[in-house]
């Protein structure tokens, strides 16, 4: 834990908490941005050259997969690459879901069923990066010829061993890789009443550095003359009109419609 990760017993939590996440975000701002600019024009190259879009997250990594999807603001070719049980905790015990990531063989038999193809883009999050289903996708999902981002924090490859049998970490297989620098255990706090650490804040910074990049990406197809193909609210006047245009013009390149 650094410094803003360590609660007094007569501090404000709540305080220390937001700071503690500040101080992440800067640090993503300060040391990730040549990572971020490299993962944006990815995307930017892949959606200029007819590429489709996909994110995949496991367990609460998933929760920043989904911001990116069907999102106002966002680029409306993010599509969610689902994998059973694993994508959110609704599944029954929720203990199987993490089972589940540990499982050799379920990511080729996901990717080889889903629509990916050669040219589209896997955005992968795994704030460990050392079970064998993000592993196993990234180098899946290379070998068909997509090209991967990968959102991890880095710091896992040192404290822990891998669990794929490659002896590998996500970060080994992606073209760009986005370092989270969250904490190893995702816990920014203590206290000395406290027997453990509480407060992770994996998934604020992951969604915000994802949405940095996919910031860059519209940016980055501006500056090409592309117009980016943007999601607006459908709660202003006039969003839901502006969605079913571009609904029609990217429709084959959009799966969570069909």
């Amino acid at each position: 834990m650094g410094e803003t990760g360590s609660a007094r017993s007569d501090g404000k939590l709540s305080g220390q908490f937001l700071d503690a996440a500040i101080g992440l975000l800067e640090r993503v701002r300060d040391e990730e941005g040549g990572s971020v600019a490299a993962a944006g024009e990815l995307l930017a190259d892949t959606v200029a050259a007819g590429g489709r879009l996909f994110a995949f997250g496991a367990g609460h990594s998933s929760l920043a997969a989904q911001d990116l999807v069907y999102r106002a603001g966002g680029l409306a070719l993010m599509n969610l690459l689902t994998v059973p049980g694993v994508v959110g905790v609704d599944v029954r015990p929720a203990t199987l879901g993490s089972a589940l990531e540990r499982v050799d063989g379920l990511a080729s038999a996901v990717l080889h069923c889903s629509p990916l193809r050669a040219g589209d883009a896997l955005v992968i999050i795994s704030l460990s990066g050392r079970n064998a289903l993000p592993v196993e996708m990234a180098l899946t999902a290379r070998g068909l010829g997509v090209k991967v981002i990968g959102v991890t924090s880095v710091a896992y490859t040192t404290a822990t061993k891998p669990r794929h049998s490659s002896g590998t970490f996500l970060k080994d297989h992606c073209d760009v890789v986005l370092d989270s620098k969250i904490s190893v255990g995702d816990a920014e706090l203590t206290l000395d009443t406290v027997p453990a650490p509480f407060a992770p804040a994996s998934t604020v910074v992951t969604s915000a550095l994802l949405q940095a990049v996919m910031a860059t990406a519209a940016g980055a197809l501006a500056s090409r003359g592309i117009q980016p193909p943007l999601l607006r609210s459908g709660n202003v006047d006039g969003g839901l009109e502006w969605n079913d245009r571009v609904f029609e013009e990217y429709g084959d390149r959009i799966f969570y419609r069909h």
